[in-house]
């Protein structure tokens, strides 16, 4: 018995869909940097970045059952290489992109491997160390900026210097458009894995191992695969990040910043790309929301934690799950309207 068996077909690419996804995406990318003010553009292109990163993170939990809390420490790792590469070579800044994605690839592969055998609170645990150790190691050598050597870290009286943009993303609203862009790409790759026999694997995975070892399931390859695809794409993520303001700050990729990422992706959705888009969203803008109107930002811990809450206990889709109900609530209320004028009638 196959993995496509016991799983549902995956369904094909809807032209439509295509197309509104397409026409969306213009429309954001040329309306944000119009209507809005810089600081707002700033959060929505930190925004789309994280929402590649919470991406990962859905699809690892809500395709295989993994809980991993160490990809905030991924999108450090990309950055790290970004801004490493970027100011020792010449290289364009698409190729460094790719370059960080390998790289994060690599590493997270390598760190992962040994903890694929491991499930739930063990998995949890292991990743958050991960996380950690990753931490420690960013506040001891600081993120590139110039120097020389390995490190590439000025120190004393050498000049700091920060990542430049892309030629085609040097202003605001540029970057603005060439992160949407390259997010719709890892959002595509991500889609047309989850579509195909790969993504099958993962639901038949998260089912049952047992039962998709019984279908002749290579779970550990599949698990492989799916850790490679997520490292890589959080690397990119981490590049677009260094290139966002040209410096990054250590003390944003600590242990805790990965346990948020978890709870926000869990509240946004982590069945469903669309969930990972509103857990950007939660991650960036709505603290910047907050701040924008004068309220104690610490608050956002507390709106997290009821959010998490509700998600767990009765919104185990998330807020996108909640949003895909809407339409059908209203037709089923409309449905119900009519048929009570019909019988009052």
């Amino acid at each position: 018995m196959s993995a496509a068996a016991v799983t549902l077909p995956s369904r094909a690419w809807r032209p439509t869909t295509v197309v509104v996804s397409i026409a969306a995406l213009v429309a954001v990318g040329f309306l944000v940097p119009a209507v809005f003010s810089v600081f707002w553009i700033r959060s929505f292109t930190t925004s789309a970045i994280y929402a590649i990163a919470c991406a990962g993170v859905g699809l690892l939990y809500g395709r295989l059952g993994l809980v991993s809390l160490g990809q905030i420490a991924l999108v450090g790792v990309g950055g790290w290489i970004t801004l490493r590469i970027g100011h020792g070579t010449s290289l364009p800044y698409p190729l460094l992109l790719l370059i960080a994605g390998a790289g994060t690839c690599a590493i997270g592969v390598m760190v992962g491997l040994p903890a694929l055998r491991l499930s739930g609170l063990n998995l949890a645990i292991v990743t958050l160390m991960f996380a950690g150790a990753f931490s420690i190691v960013f506040n001891a050598t600081g993120f590139p900026n110039g120097g020389g050597g390995f490190l590439g870290k000025a120190t004393g009286s050498a000049q700091r210097l920060a990542l430049d943009r892309p030629s085609f993303g040097g202003s605001d609203g540029g970057y603005f458009r060439y992160v949407l862009v390259v997010a719709a790409l890892m959002f595509a790759v991500l889609a047309w894995q989850l579509r195909g026999r790969a993504g099958r694997q993962w639901a038949v995975i998260r089912q049952s191992e047992a039962g998709a070892l019984a279908a002749g399931v290579d779970t550990t390859r599949s698990k492989l695969r799916a850790l490679a695809l997520v490292s890589f794409t959080t690397g990119v993520a981490g590049g677009l990040l260094a290139a966002n303001a040209g410096v990054l700050d250590p003390g944003n990729f600590g242990a805790a910043e990965s346990i948020v990422l978890f709870a926000v992706v869990l509240i946004g959705g982590a069945f469903s790309l669309a969930g990972a888009v509103i857990a950007g969203l939660l991650s960036q803008a709505f603290p910047s929301l907050l701040s924008d109107i004068g309220v104690n930002g610490n608050l956002i811990l507390v709106v997290f934690g009821v959010g998490l809450v509700h998600a767990v206990s009765t919104a185990p889709q998330g807020v996108a799950g909640q949003l895909r109900g809407v339409p059908a609530a209203i037709r089923r209320r409309g449905r119900r309207t009519e048929a009570g004028h019909a019988s009052s009638g």
